[in-house]
């Protein structure tokens, strides 16, 4: 029995050492100890090295507190979530870029923390049929950059993931749209769509909002109102795969619009 206990101690002191020689792997002599490990979480984090990388950040932020590479180290950590990719590290990685921008707002890299808590959320946005809340939480974490970092050198790849996002939030809407418009629930489609429009005028898809729109406006006989929506469409989208069914059935409403009074 006494055997096996030192046995147990002298393994879990063999992993404690080796533990902490993964930990503090700082050469004898070094000059400048934060560096050294900053360098080295960053080295394994270009590798994609997620858990090494953090190791190595962690002791930066933990040890070396007062150390001008702590705030950069505290990113790092979240990047190595980030990079990792998932569902828990993911929120692991928002918590991260949050404390960051609260620790350090200020700092030169603010405009970077903000963008990745906005793609922390992106990366964890489901289909346009399944719950959007991620969807909306990018949404407004990349408002927030546009609102707070309007000079960054990241902008156009915020504004790039800021309309995928507003894109796929957007489609969920007309999904649903279309689905009362499928139901012949005209209507219902109507409120839902112009809502659509009204929220989000630069929806990449909106032709298919156009097309759906106004057909459900003309099959309630309000032939004129729907008109100016398949205009819209011809105009704006060239390519579209509603744009012959919308020539075809702007001929049309215009002949009906203009027989209509004279038959009243």
């Amino acid at each position: 029995m006494l055997l096996r206990c030192c046995l147990a101690v002298a393994l879990m002191t063999a992993a404690a050492a080796c533990s902490s020689h993964s930990r503090g792997a700082v050469p004898a002599g070094t000059t400048d100890p934060d560096k050294f490990l900053f360098d080295k979480g960053t080295e394994a984090l270009n590798d994609k090295k997620w858990l090494n990388a953090r190791e190595f950040f962690k002791q930066v932020t933990e040890t070396y507190t007062a150390s001008p590479f702590r705030p950069d180290a505290k990113l790092g950590i979240g990047d190595t979530y980030l990079g990792e990719g998932t569902a828990e590290a993911l929120v692991l990685a928002i918590n991260e870029y949050r404390e960051f921008l609260t620790f350090y707002p200020t700092n030169r890299r603010a405009d970077y923390a903000q963008f990745k808590l906005g793609m922390a959320h992106f990366r964890q946005m489901r289909a346009a049929q399944r719950d959007q809340t991620e969807t909306r939480e990018a949404i407004k974490e990349f408002e927030a950059f546009i609102t707070r970092y309007a000079d960054s050198e990241l902008m156009p790849e915020v504004k790039t993931k800021y309309r995928e996002a507003r894109d796929r939030l957007s489609e969920s809407d007309y999904l649903v749209g279309y689905f009362y418009f499928r139901q012949r629930w005209y209507p219902g489609a109507i409120v839902r769509l112009k809502a659509l429009l009204k929220d989000d005028p630069e929806y990449t898809g909106r032709d298919a909002v156009f097309y759906h729109l106004a057909e459900a406006l003309a099959r309630t006989r309000k032939e004129a109102e729907a008109l100016p929506y398949f205009e819209q469409l011809v105009q704006e989208f060239e390519q579209s795969e509603y744009l012959p069914l919308a020539q075809k059935r702007i001929t049309e409403l215009k002949t009906q619009v203009a027989v209509k009074p004279t038959g009243g």
